[in-house]
């Protein structure tokens, strides 16, 4: 039950990733918090569609709506980014893991 639920987490983390204004989203709020107003102004699509990104990244647990009468402001999550980053992390493991192999053998054919 446990796995289910943290690939559930991840999936939803990676597909609210794949999209380049939500990347740019979180990349943005990653700076300092902002409101929807002040996140829509660099994209070229309207408030609604803003708030719908951001509820993408709110169910994936990469972002906190913060809501103070008819202000929206978002913040960072880092919880969801770090499921993101452990499972990236067996994969660098095992690239470094490969470039040791590979510079113990450069290396054995020096000598």
């Amino acid at each position: 039950m446990v796995v289910k639920q943290q690939e559930a987490k991840l999936d939803h983390v990676f597909h609210a990733l794949a999209d380049p204004t939500r990347r740019k989203i979180i990349r943005l709020i990653a700076a300092h918090p902002c409101t929807i107003s002040e996140l829509s102004k660099p994209f070229p699509i309207s408030l609604a569609a803003i708030s719908k990104h951001i509820k993408v990244l709110e169910k994936a647990g990469l972002v906190n709506r913060h809501v103070k009468g008819r202000i929206h402001s978002c913040s960072i999550q880092l919880e969801g980014l770090s499921v993101a980053r452990e499972w990236l992390r067996f994969y660098e493991d095992l690239w470094n893991s490969q470039f040791d192999k590979l510079e113990i053998e450069l290396n054995n054919d020096e000598c």
